[in-house]
């Protein structure tokens, strides 16, 4: 507050006597007993006076908030903590701990769930349910976790050995970095990353950056709302829906997965927590570059839960790792929810969302309308659902491609305004306007 009125002064936005009353004004106490809402997650909702109906479950929220300040007295003194529990069927938030409320040293004035975060290792697998649903690879899929550059880029584990050839559900597992960026290779980041935008989430590029490689393991920004968004749909048919945190609030979920790509993903992630904990639950972890982002996703048949922990000003934590940060955390969050069917995951008979159709509709997943495609390469064609074998076609004419793929690769002749068309084996089509782009047409 000082720093934010001695600008406002320095610009003449307030004169020095409105400045120094303002700073004379009490800052709001911390309350000792939990707060139905905190105010952070307030801002914005309603004018005042206004009565807002929240999804929060009052007696949840109480118990989470003693649960995260039980937690965030182990940190360390300028380490915040976020958590989110969300029903993965309606997407409402059921309860929140959005960080230390009136706490400056932990930025307890900021909705730390809206934080724009490097994700880690969290948005694997979504890349692998992308990759599934393209036939790009399979749960059996064998991959190769060895040393491999691609281009000036050499990534490697978290513990820096490989495992060599790997299940491609392994890789998963065990989060292995090379066999996700081989992937993401193969699927191509800009299709990648056009997917997780059409959601309507933010994920946001460093300033200048294209979408490249690294992306699927942290290198770009997005928040704890956004990821638990993303477990949400893959807890449930693979549509998703930003959480709503007003009552009646509309959905209108965007596939991003198919069905049964998202089912395979999570039989994948449902495995025993590693101190064994509540079972039936699937999980994942991440962390960021430097140690800098801790992160744990959780989910069963009716709940999902994000963890995230870290320093608010992005500096990093020595010996922050998911696993023994956020994850026990997220065990304890899923020991406060009653016990949902764990013993298999199928797609919700129902959710509240719009009305599911009854096969997964054919549609364009890359490029999507209105792309502006830069330079003279291949570019990828990628599509979802319909009924195989699928035809691509560019202003009319087909492109060259294997029809059991949900993908193939089309050379631009030249700049100008095309037309990509994908056509399923029952006649239903997709298509999308699009503009190649060269160096001198810029």
């Amino acid at each position: 507050r000082a720093g934010v009125l001695a600008r406002a002064a320095r610009a003449g936005i307030l004169s020095p006597a409105e400045a120094a009353a303002a700073a004379r004004v009490p800052l709001p106490r911390r309350r000792h007993l939990p707060a139905p809402l905190a105010p952070a997650l307030l801002a914005g909702l309603g004018a005042p006076g206004r009565v807002v109906r929240t999804t929060l479950e009052r007696p949840l929220e109480v118990a989470l908030t003693r649960l995260a300040e039980s937690e965030i007295s182990r940190l360390c003194a300028s380490c915040s903590l976020a958590i989110l529990v969300a029903d993965s069927r309606s997407r409402a938030i059921r309860a929140a701990y959005a960080g230390d409320w009136g706490n400056p040293r932990r930025a307890g004035y900021l909705d730390l769930t809206r934080a724009i975060r490097s994700p880690g290792s969290t948005l694997k697998p979504f890349l692998y349910g992308l990759a599934f649903a393209q036939g790009i690879a399979g749960p059996r899929t064998w991959l190769a976790d060895t040393p491999r550059r691609f281009g000036f880029y050499a990534p490697e584990d978290f513990n820096h050995r490989f495992m060599g050839r790997i299940r491609a559900a392994d890789a998963l597992r065990r989060s292995l970095n090379l066999p996700a960026v081989t992937l993401l290779a193969r699927l191509g980041p800009l299709p990648f990353l056009a997917a997780l935008r059409a959601t309507g989430l933010p994920f946001v590029l460093p300033r200048f950056a294209a979408p490249s490689l690294p992306m699927v393991l942290g290198g770009l920004g997005t928040s704890l709302r956004a990821l638990a968004a993303l477990y949400a749909g893959l807890a449930s048919d693979g549509r998703v829906a930003p959480l709503r945190l007003l009552a009646g609030a509309p959905l209108h979920p965007i596939p991003l997965l198919d069905p049964a790509a998202a089912r395979a993903i999570r039989r994948i992630l449902t495995r025993p927590f590693p101190d064994r904990g509540p079972a039936g639950i699937g999980w994942k972890t991440g962390t960021s570059a430097g140690n800098r982002d801790s992160w744990a996703f959780g989910f069963d048949r009716r709940h999902v839960v994000g963890v995230w922990v870290g320093r608010p000003d992005g500096t990093p934590m020595p010996g922050g790792v998911s696993t023994s940060l956020a994850l026990p955390i997220l065990e304890r969050v899923f020991g406060l929810l009653p016990a949902a069917p764990r013993a298999q995951h199928r797609p919700a008979a129902a959710l509240d969302l719009a009305a599911r159709p009854a096969a997964d509709p054919l549609r364009l997943l890359f490029p999507p309308p209105g792309t502006v495609i830069e330079g003279g390469g291949a570019v990828a064609l990628a599509a979802m659902g319909g009924q195989r074998p699928l035809r691509f076609l560019v202003d009319g004419s087909p492109i060259r491609s294997r029809r059991a793929l949900r993908r193939t690769r089309w050379t631009p002749p030249g700049p100008g305004f095309y037309r990509v068309t994908v056509l399923d084996a029952a006649g239903a089509a997709a298509d999308a306007w699009v503009r190649v782009r060269l160096g001198a047409d810029r």
